[in-house]
């Protein structure tokens, strides 16, 4: 069997089986904790929008795992309400004026990204704007309803952001109760990069110009081109730019979006052609939709954009717009906003992927080596959560791997293939904290090749191969020391 024909990620991941199980209880846990924030807004406003920000607020906050500890909660508590706020001022603008809410739309999306620059916590708040946000697109009247007392009027996104954080808590609390989720939420460690970036400015800036160009160019295109539904160029630059890693990534996201997309359109005309006026039957429809899109996510972008797809669309149709005058004008309009979208992201200061892959796979050797160090107290969990990371830039490298490889035979691909493979007896090692020179100066044979790509692969094989031996090393003596125990 050639080299390159091996898939050694697969060889310590968890069972395709047990990861959707475990997929299926999150997304059964946020969607009954967004069933019942949804029931509670609904008893303090009927209006169909406050609904929409209880679901949207709901999974946004699930999807962070910000409510997973008790820091988390304490900063939710305080963000969500002012992200509420936000999305019902920003959804008041959108419906009365267009021009100053796509303004306002576009900066705050800009100084989400661009807050990452600031650690942990600015990402995790950041991370909370992009659901309501995306929302706003489709159902740009997600303000209250007016309502004649405006404090009531003003205090109920407020309401709703704290009926989100109650549910979300309660919901997971149980599963874990349950064990449906891992105890503690099974949060990874937040990875900070050992290196210094090279890149002026540095790539979260560049991400959030790009992602403000994108959109105020949707914006502009939607207006002028796409007046009744210009919504989906930018709803589709938006996703096609958000959580970008790099121009590969972000033109594999908008391939996805545009499979989905398609796939969800013709998915929604169906159900709606079928639903007919019936509200009712387009409210389950609309979430078991939200529901199928949470639970198959972790295992393909395009199963998002599908079912994402058919909740926006039938939204509209919720509100009375005709789903099958719509159909080719939405995906024309989708496949204009991919092109705006990879055109910032190609075009606009851009990021290089294999810039990205080459920082994470350094970032990852640098804790392997740290955690092999008897003199350094790192715990395995630093390691897996640079491989998690490294896992993020994966699927764009391993399509691109596909359609490639027999022009480039040398895929980075096989750069990230490897390296995971390392995940299981690397953590043995570190867990029982068992040194090996060989292994450690395969590491450090392996950090100085990250300047040479031609030899990173070789070397990190040779990681792969000392582990292997030092994990058989390790089993062998702990077998001799109980040999003794045995035969008393």
């Amino acid at each position: 069997m050639q080299p390159d024909a091996r898939a050694p990620h697969l060889s310590h991941s968890p069972p395709v089986g047990a990861q959707l199980m475990r997929a299926l209880a999150e997304a059964t846990l946020t969607m009954l904790a967004a069933i019942a924030t949804l029931l509670c807004a609904l008893a303090l406003d009927p209006a169909p929008a406050v609904g929409v920000l209880a679901v949207v607020l709901c999974v946004s906050l699930s999807r962070s795992q910000l409510d997973r500890d008790r820091r988390g909660r304490i900063e939710a508590a305080f963000v969500l309400p002012v992200v509420g706020v936000a999305a019902s001022g920003v959804g008041f603008l959108l419906q009365h004026m267009p021009v100053a809410g796509a303004a306002v739309f576009t900066t705050g999306m800009f100084v989400s990204i661009w807050l990452r620059r600031f650690g942990p916590m600015a990402r995790r708040a950041g991370a909370l704007v992009g659901l309501p946000f995306v929302a706003l697109l489709i159902v740009p009247h997600i303000a209250p309803r007016e309502h004649p007392n405006a404090l009531w009027a003003a205090c109920l996104p407020i309401l709703v952001a704290l009926l989100a954080l109650l549910w979300v808590t309660v919901f997971h609390a149980i599963g874990r109760r349950l064990d449906m989720l891992p105890a503690g939420g099974g949060r990874m460690p937040v990875l900070v990069s050992q290196q210094t970036s090279s890149l002026r400015p540095i790539p979260s800036t560049r991400m959030a110009i790009q992602m403000a160009t994108a959109l105020a160019l949707s914006f502009a295109v939607g207006h002028v081109f796409f007046p009744a539904h210009g919504s989906w160029v930018v709803l589709t630059a938006f996703i096609v730019n958000s959580g970008s890693r790099g121009r590969l990534d972000v033109a594999y996201k908008s391939v996805l979006r545009l499979v989905g997309a398609a796939a969800g359109t013709l998915l929604a005309l169906t159900i709606g052609l079928h639903a007919g006026t019936h509200h009712a039957a387009m409210a389950v429809a609309i979430l078991v939709a939200l529901f199928v899109g949470i639970w198959l996510r972790p295992f393909g972008y395009v199963w998002w954009a599908l079912c994402v797809t058919v909740v926006f669309a039938l939204l509209q149709g919720f509100a009375g717009l005709p789903l099958s005058a719509l159909l080719w004008p939405r995906l024309e309009s989708i496949a204009i906003g991919a092109v705006i979208g990879v055109a910032a992201a190609w075009f606009v200061l851009p990021v290089r992927s294999r810039l990205v892959l080459r920082r994470r796979v350094a970032d990852a050797l640098a804790t392997l080596a740290a955690a092999l160090d008897p003199a350094t107290p790192v715990a395995a969990d630093e390691f897996l959560a640079a491989l998690t990371a490294l896992e993020q830039v994966a699927p764009a490298f391993r399509a691109s791997r596909r359609v490639l490889r027999h022009v480039m035979p040398m895929q980075p691909a096989d750069w990230i293939d490897t390296l995971l493979a390392c995940r299981g007896p690397a953590q043995r090692l570190i867990e029982r904290r068992f040194t090996s020179p060989e292994v450690r100066r395969a590491v450090g044979a392996a950090r100085k090749a990250l300047g040479e790509p031609p030899a990173l692969l070789a070397a990190l094989r040779n990681v792969e191969a000392a582990l292997g031996r030092a994990q058989a090393q390790m089993n062998a003596t702990a077998r001799g020391a109980a040999s003794p125990e045995l035969d008393t």
